[in-house]
């Protein structure tokens, strides 16, 4: 299997920092191009167009792409070594959809993307963005289950 492009979909929360961990250490290992990308929720996706322009002002939609614009620029962090490409891409969108269609477009080799570690019903009420892109994406996902929820299990195991 020829790694060449490593796709690490981002939501920048802490939960968020042991995939970036894995999918830079995987990009290094493997010398691969690594593609970061924020997706930008469209709450708006089932709002009529002119309830979504009252509900969300363009110039706010534009100053929250550009936040995010800003901080995608801190991944991977200072101090991470590759002679590789990183792309870095915000997104509006259905946050799974375009995850998988991100890496269609860009013939990604392997998605890492983090888990929340949500069970039981707060899972069935947020569902799982990650079990989503398992299911849809054009190539292998590796999920990366949150530091603290992999701490848990090994304290209830022992």
């Amino acid at each position: 299997m020829k790694i060449q492009r490593i796709l690490f979909p981002t939501d920048f929360s802490e939960l968020s920092k042991d995939a970036e961990r894995c999918a830079c250490d995987f990009a290094k290992l493997f010398g691969a191009d690594l593609h970061v990308l924020h997706v930008l929720n469209d709450l708006f996706l089932n709002v009529p167009p002119t309830a979504a322009a009252v509900m969300v002002p363009s110039k706010i939609l534009d100053g929250i792409v550009t936040s995010a614009e800003e901080e995608i620029q801190n991944i991977p962090p200072a101090g991470w070594d590759s002679d590789k490409n990183v792309v870095r891409v915000v997104r509006v969108g259905a946050t799974y959809h375009t995850i998988v269609q991100y890496a269609a477009e860009n013939a990604i080799d392997l998605i890492v993307i983090g888990t929340h570690g949500r069970t039981g019903l707060p899972h069935l009420l947020l569902g799982s963005v990650a079990e989503r892109v398992v299911q849809h994406a054009p190539c292998s996902v590796l999920t990366v289950r949150p530091h603290q929820a992999i701490a848990a299990t090994q304290d209830v195991s022992r």
